[in-house]
């Protein structure tokens, strides 16, 4: 499983900066996100900075891992408790809808009533939808 990491940058060098998070300090690359200061949150895939993260969000995807590392130690997670962070199943269409990026409010991408993305859709869009399983 392929899962990115929140970390906090703790220095700052131009096209690389010093990280920490999760209980883990690395070197971390930032090409992909410009410019950062330390203090700064990012998404950190690969030794790389995949995306700039405010500290709320941060917080979400750190205790959605926590729940991750919970479950696959053998702990067993109580249904009722809190997660840190509003779930998908929970949420309304507007706020799935802002949450990726347009697609559930017909924006950029949007599927089609036959669950193909649109035709002439800009790059970077929603891929064609798998086909039934009998």
């Amino acid at each position: 499983m392929c899962i990115g990491v929140p970390m906090q940058l703790t220095e700052y060098g131009g096209l690389h900066a010093q990280a920490a998070g999760r209980g883990r300090d690395e070197r971390v690359d930032l090409r992909l996100v410009g410019e950062c200061a330390p203090g700064d949150w990012v998404l950190v895939f690969q030794g790389a900075a995949r995306e700039r993260l405010d500290m709320q969000r941060a917080a979400e995807i750190n205790a959605a891992l926590d729940l991750l590392e919970q479950g696959l130690g053998g702990g067993s997670i109580d249904p009722d408790a809190n997660p840190g962070f509003a779930l998908p199943s929970a949420m309304s269409v507007a706020d799935l809808a802002a949450l990726a990026g347009g697609w559930a409010s017909g924006g950029p991408g949007a599927a089609c009533a036959g669950g193909a993305a649109a035709a002439g859709s800009a790059a970077g869009s929603m891929p064609p939808a798998l086909p039934e399983q009998d």
